[in-house]
């Protein structure tokens, strides 16, 4: 049975909400060092996203060498128990994955590191950013939707 993929797009044209941030949260950038803790949350997280992560060494390898790839641009949120979501974006204006660690899910950081990435990218001068969601993963699209985001395209998810 065929898997299918939503592409959203959020136009960063116009105001943008600011980010209601959970207490005691910091946000930070990639760092060689944060690479397993950030790896463990992306893992945990993949199987509500229907996403595939690969074993740490071969995800951080394909991650600092893709072209798009800027350590500014993947974003990292903690308190002070550890890495608690990520926004991984790349150079073009995407959303390559946003993941909040199962402990953190529920309080509002998945929407807050969305707007911050709205906010990051508009500071860039990109005029909309996009991401994509599988067709299935309801909760994630929910939140997309409701912070702006509207449906571009649908397309079959292809086998790796």
């Amino acid at each position: 049975m065929a898997k299918y993929f939503q592409l959203l797009r959020r136009d960063l044209t116009g105001s943008l909400p600011a980010p209601q941030w959970p207490a005691h949260t910091q946000l930070d950038h990639y760092r060689d060092e944060r690479a397993p803790a950030i790896h463990a949350v992306l893992r945990m997280t993949q199987e509500q996203g229907g996403g595939r992560v690969p074993p740490l060494k071969a995800w951080q390898h394909l991650f600092v060498s893709d072209a798009e790839f800027d350590p500014t641009l993947c974003l990292v949120a903690s308190n002070g128990d550890g890495i608690l979501g990520v926004a991984q974006c790349w150079t073009s204006a995407f959303i390559k994955n946003l993941s909040v660690h199962p402990c953190a899910q529920g309080q509002g950081l998945g929407r807050a590191l969305l707007l911050h990435c709205f906010q990051v990218f508009k500071q860039r001068g990109e005029p909309y950013v996009d991401l994509k969601v599988l067709e299935s993963n309801l909760r994630a699209r929910q939140l997309y939707e409701s912070a702006g985001m509207v449906f571009v395209l649908r397309d079959v998810v292809a086998d790796d």
